[in-house]
């Protein structure tokens, strides 16, 4: 995410970081190095010339402290600048409604929005809210089935029907509602393949008649200013409350998460980050602003720790730990864990001080997790809890098995062995921390 803005900054910021003073040279070289990447990251030019002409204000406004060098406070102020660019607070979901909530999902076709509405339903469901999608999205082949599909992965109910009314079938699904107690309802309309007119009054009298809480938008992250436009041009015809940039995790270069506040005025809720249905998350500008500049998130790793690793696992493999009883069952765990947080790229991505170069050098491939799995999962139970009895035929046979080579099955081993040796070393062993993870892609 971000990623070639990111290594741009990071540029700036090594240049800038040494200075001992801030002149009127230097002050003009940062702005115009930061101007050209926001150009080049597709950001609306009227809102590069906003910020750069902000920075350099506050800048040259700004006394210098004693105790913080001059470069990091250009860096500072920077940064605070961009979050409030973005929007300077986080934007939850806004459900007051009675009895039931009402989120309806609008956007161009093709943004990802049948897939939000399942991510969001996921979402609110693991937050024990009581959750119906509706199928009002008679016009896309398929649109139907692909949501009862989500619907059945997360165990969250569907309505839909066999009609071309759109009206209709919200009308119907708000009155089952009440029977169902739903706490929360989200609307899935049709997308469209621009801003149609007949289109664009069908999804505003869906608006208009049942006054949802929230309207989001949801746009490709990816199209950068078409992202920025078509919701300007939304929210002349719909009361957006909202915005999801969806495919975040792709080549994105950013223009349209640094412009669409600005631009319209309206939030940006969530960013869409992977294509697993747990793959979406609250826009927070603080830490989208650290994200963009390289430094790190890790109040969101840490977050993703908590959600994803289990407490009662984690005790239990504490105490097989210092009993000396880590085998490769407990591994295999630590792998499945490790998983469910999403891409490694990502992770590591969220890690303080994880420049461009570092990531470069890191071959990160996700399919080695499976790889590494599969060795594990063609190994007996006996040779799983007692690892130093596998033998050279053995060996050959977990090979044989999982589809791998021997020596990726030697190394698999070795690394075990390093990580239990490391783990006992370790006088507190911290759940958030994530061992030998950067030695997953070495094998």
């Amino acid at each position: 995410m971000f990623s070639q803005v990111k290594e741009k900054f990071q540029t700036i910021f090594k240049n800038i970081r040494g200075v001992g003073k801030i002149t009127d040279s230097n002050i003009h070289e940062t702005v115009r190095q930061i101007r050209r990447t926001l150009i080049d990251a597709d950001v609306n030019f009227k809102v590069v010339k906003t910020f750069i002409s902000r920075i350099e204000k506050k800048v040259l406004g700004t006394k210098v402290l004693n105790s913080i060098k001059p470069g990091e406070q250009f860096i500072k102020i920077i940064r605070d600048e961009l979050a409030d660019l973005l929007g300077s607070e986080k934007n939850e979901l806004v459900l007051n409604g009675q009895p039931s909530s009402i989120v309806l999902l609008a956007g161009l076709q093709g943004a990802g929005k049948t897939t939000t509405a399942g991510k969001l339903a996921l979402m609110l469901k693991d937050l024990g809210k009581s959750v119906l999608l509706v199928a009002a999205d008679v016009h896309r082949p398929a649109a139907v089935s692909q949501l009862m599909k989500l619907g059945k992965k997360i165990d969250v109910p569907v309505y839909s029907e066999n009609v071309k009314d759109p009206l209709a079938i919200c009308r119907n699904a708000i009155e089952k509602s009440f029977s169902m107690n739903n706490d929360v309802i989200i609307i899935d309309t049709a997308g469209r393949l621009h801003v149609d007119d007949q289109m664009m009054e069908e999804v505003k009298s869906i608006a208009k008649e049942h006054d949802p809480d929230e309207i989001l938008f949801v746009v490709d992250g990816m199209t950068g200013q078409d992202a920025v436009r078509s919701a300007t041009a939304f929210d002349k015809m719909l009361p957006l409350s909202g915005v999801v940039l969806t495919k975040m995790d792709g080549d994105t270069r950013g223009g349209a998460a640094v412009s669409i506040m600005e631009v319209t005025g309206v939030p940006i809720k969530f960013i869409g980050n992977s294509e697993s249905l747990e793959g979406i998350e609250l826009f927070d500008p603080n830490r989208i602003a650290d994200r963009i500049l390289g430094f790190g998130d890790i109040i969101s790793l840490v977050e993703k720790a908590q959600k994803t690793f289990d407490d009662g696992n984690i005790e239990e493999m504490n105490n097989r730990l210092s009993a000396g009883k880590f085998d490769l069952n407990d591994f295999n765990v630590q792998l499945g864990q490790l998983k469910k947080m999403g891409p490694m790229n990502q992770i590591l991505g969220l890690m303080p001080g994880m420049d461009s170069k570092i990531m470069k050098q890191l071959t990160m491939d996700d399919r080695q997790l499976n790889w590494t799995e599969a060795i594990i999962n063609s190994m007996t139970l006996n040779e799983r809890k007692k690892p130093e009895n596998i033998n050279g035929s053995r060996r050959l046979r977990i090979s044989k098995g999982s589809g791998r080579s021997v020596q990726e099955v030697n190394a698999l081993l070795k690394q075990f062995y390093q990580l239990k040796k490391m783990m006992k070393k370790m006088k507190n062993y911290n759940k958030f921390k994530l061992p030998g993870m950067a030695d997953f892609g070495k094998f």
